[in-house]
């Protein structure tokens, strides 16, 4: 329970409303008034925190409740279907250019997203004093995105649709809706090429940003990640938003990756970027597009001295049916391939889905960034002697009416064959030392690359899920239940095919993983299956910790676990055997 208060600078304080569970407190951008969600009961054993029942209210400076928003059940009933949500209203917020206006959104097609409708949300605002009748501001035929504000003459409004994939952006007149709202964006999410990028903020006439705008609110500018073939090129446009003609003033060059931040100066053009390349660390700079001036901000060093002198690739093969496919491929500081030769490799992926084998055939890095790493970096083990492959795309691609994971097996092991015949082809990688390894899906992946292929000496697969009618409503991209498509939930789970893993497999989690796919017992079902099949399996349980790891205990130890697995049954392993092994230790 909580209290919200307003705070003066001289130290007086007054409560706002009563104690309660407060999910979230916003003023409205000009201060006069307070929205408050709550959290009431009934709570759910079944569903998460954010599904719970709410109060919405507003609540004027001196703590009195002014209005009541939206009082909002336990949301048990929502269709399972993606692209649905809960009746009522939803996605409350202010309006950010405007003193004190709400803005939310309600269903029109009873929340249900597997129905047909040709008209999915409506969005409204009202004004305060909260009087009158809420005015509608636009009617989608998909599922709302979100709003970017600017002024009375300037918003833009975003939807989307999961089956197709599709995102739309529609221009909009707050202060005049008589005014058709304009399609100014049509295409895929995942077509990154054709992303036109995003309005450019700055702070609004009350504090909250606002989309900048120049030239008396004829121009506005985009800035995005400028995905090409050649990798991701960020860049700046400016756009007239009478002609909708689009002029660039910026886009990052080889052998820099630099993006952009801020614009700082309409007048003078001058903007602050994020600078890096391979060999220096990303900082901070002010550059002049005018002059083509460029000032350093900021000095940051080498947070991993260490890594120092690791060369970096980016690297582009295909599949066997004819899909593009990427990788960064890492290779340890001094190495020789004539002198060294092949090294034994890991590789770290994550599989997604796609509708297009156009978009799924697109670059997704850039070669130019600094290699950062953390404790989830499989570049660590650079410093071992392994060459790593990072991120090689394994895209399960599904056209027209056809799903997926209809093929997902199939695409997977094809993927992985790919790249392990792009690294041995470089004489970098030793053919007969790959490991793989994954978090979360990535895990899932491992797991079923170690089921349904013998590619790889050993799997390293961290807080998974493995057995898919676990998640019997839908998973990952997955629409179907498990009721609806049986034969696609046992194919592609790793557990029913725990008999056909015979490589080492080191399986870490989390006891405390509160992801609703990945409990800890998909961990110890795999694992005890495994054990009792005679396989090869250690099982890490570490203490206290959540679909991601934090702890300094946590981390060491996983390091530690990870590196002695890939020494003994990867880096020096001799003939491939199918009998189990013990590893010593803790």
């Amino acid at each position: 329970t909580s209290q919200a208060v307003r705070l003066e600078l001289k130290g007086k304080t007054k409560k706002l409303g009563a104690p309660g569970l407060l999910r979230r407190v916003s003023p409205a951008p000009a201060g006069q008034y307070i929205l408050m969600e709550k959290i009431q009961k009934p709570f759910s054993y079944s569903l998460q925190e954010n599904k719970f029942p709410r109060l919405i209210e507003v609540y004027d400076r001196d703590g009195e409740m002014v209005y009541e928003v939206a009082n909002l059940p336990l949301q048990d009933q929502v269709p399972i279907s993606f692209g649905s949500v809960a009746t009522g209203r939803r996605s409350v917020d202010w309006r950010d250019d405007a003193k004190a206006e709400l803005s939310w959104v309600e269903a029109l097609d009873g929340g249900d997203g597997g129905v047909e409708a040709e008209e999915r949300d409506q969005v409204f605002t009202l004004e305060a004093p909260f009087n009158g009748e809420p005015q509608p501001l636009m009617t989608l035929a998909q599922r709302f995105g979100g709003i970017t504000w600017g002024n009375d003459d300037l918003a833009f409004v975003s939807s989307w649709w999961w089956k197709t994939r599709n995102v739309k952006g529609w221009l909009v007149h707050p202060g005049g809706r008589s005014i058709k709202p304009e399609l100014v964006e049509d295409r895929s999410w995942q077509d990154r090429y054709n992303d036109p990028g995003s309005p450019v903020m700055h702070p609004g006439p009350y504090g909250n940003p606002v989309i900048l705008t120049a030239d008396d609110g004829q121009t506005i500018f985009h800035s995005g990640d400028g995905a090409s073939p050649e990798g991701d090129r960020p860049f700046l446009d400016q756009v007239d938003l009478k002609t909708g003609k689009t002029t660039r003033l910026f886009r990052s060059e080889a052998p820099y990756y630099e993006s952009f931040i801020e614009l700082v100066d309409v007048e003078k053009l001058r903007i602050v970027t994020r600078r890096e390349s391979q060999t220096e660390p990303p900082n901070y700079y002010l550059r002049d597009l005018k002059k083509g001036d460029l000032e350093p901000l900021t000095t940051f060093p080498d947070p991993a001295p260490q890594l120092a002198g690791i060369s970096k690739e980016m690297i582009t093969y295909q599949r066997e049916d004819g899909v593009d496919l990427t990788g960064t491929l890492y290779l340890p500081a001094g190495y020789d391939k004539d002198r060294d030769g092949p090294l034994p490799v890991l590789m770290w992926a994550y599989p997604t889905e796609f509708k297009s084998k156009k978009d799924a055939g697109q670059v997704t890095d850039s070669p130019y960034r600094f290699t950062r790493v953390g404790w989830y970096s499989p570049m660590l083990y650079l410093t071992l002697g392994y060459a790593v492959l990072d991120d090689p795309t394994m895209p399960i691609i599904g056209e027209g009416d056809v799903e997926p994971n209809d093929t997902f097996i199939e695409q997977l092991v094809m993927s992985a064959q790919a790249a392990i015949d792009a690294v041995v082809e470089r004489g970098v990688g030793d053919r007969d030392r790959m490991a793989i390894g994954g978090h979360s899906y990535g895990a899932f992946m491992a797991a079923n690359l170690l089921a349904h292929s013998d590619l790889f000496r050993l799997g390293l697969p961290r807080s998974g899920a493995y057995n898919r009618t676990l998640t019997p409503f839908g998973f990952q991209s997955e629409e179907r239940t498990v009721w609806e498509a049986p034969k696609i939930y046992f194919a592609m789970s790793p557990f029913m095919h725990a008999d056909k893993i015979n490589e080492p497999i080191l399986i870490v989690h989390g006891d405390a993983d509160n992801n609703s796919g990945t409990y800890p017992m998909q961990s110890e079902r795999l694992y005890g299956a495994l054990k009792g099949l005679g396989a090869t399996a250690r099982l890490v349980i570490l203490p206290h910790e959540s679909h991601s790891y934090r702890a300094r205990e946590s981390i060491m130890h996983l390091l530690w676990e990870t590196s002695t697995w890939l020494d003994r049954y990867c880096k020096n392993a001799g003939e491939r055997t199918l009998e189990p092994q013990e590893v010593s230790g803790p």
